[in-house]
């Protein structure tokens, strides 16, 4: 059987949709102010080509709810959540085990560090999807240890200092800011596990 890609989509898209404002504020102290609302936008796009999407077998339909990210969220963002999608549909099975999981978002992983030129601790999303890919990898993951694990790795990038991208230009003064790509992606990260777990 393959993921409950429409519940996985609205879930996903709602969740985004509805922190617009809490990402905005977190892009407001450290970039361009605008992550939420690229964001919001992007997911809109996914939700109204729904249907389309959803008519496609699963690898495409991930692939094409990347490449309307790409086309819809503005700034670094778009296309770095347009490589995560368009690279779990090309890397998933139809039928996903968690080592499947595992191996598919370490691939992503991968193409976000090329894409974005850059590395853990850069107080990035790879500051997120990097430890639970490993967590998952791991083969002890549960539903609550990746969203425990997603959280508290989110709430790590506060002290950093940030390397890459708007923020890195605030230097010492990007420090004590939760950066807005980490908490999009523990947002989506905990909303997966609520679909796949039947709590949402």
């Amino acid at each position: 059987m393959g993921l409950p890609l429409e519940p996985l989509l609205d879930t996903v898209a709602a969740r985004i949709i509805a922190a617009a404002d809490e990402l905005t504020a977190l892009d407001s102290a450290i970039g361009d102010a605008d992550h939420g609302l690229n964001m919001k936008r992007g997911c809109e796009a996914v939700l109204a080509d729904k249907a389309a999407i959803l008519a496609k077998p699963q690898g495409e339909a991930l692939k094409a709810i990347g490449m309307a990210l790409v086309m819809k969220v503005g700034g670094a963002s778009g296309p770095l959540y347009g490589t995560l999608f368009m690279t779990l549909g090309k890397e998933l099975p139809e039928a996903p085990t968690t080592d499947d999981a595992a191996r598919a978002l370490a691939a992503a992983v991968l193409a976000l560090k090329a894409r974005g030129k850059a590395d853990f601790d850069n107080k990035t999303m790879l500051d997120v999807l990097g430890p639970v890919a490993d967590h998952l990898a791991s083969g002890t993951a549960t539903f609550e240890s990746v969203r425990t694990l997603a959280a508290a790795r989110a709430e790590a990038t506060i002290p950093m200092k940030a390397i890459k991208g708007r923020a890195s230009f605030l230097g010492e003064r990007s420090i004590g800011h939760m950066d807005p790509g980490a908490r999009s992606s523990q947002i989506m990260i905990e909303a997966v596990c609520d679909v796949l777990e039947g709590k949402a």
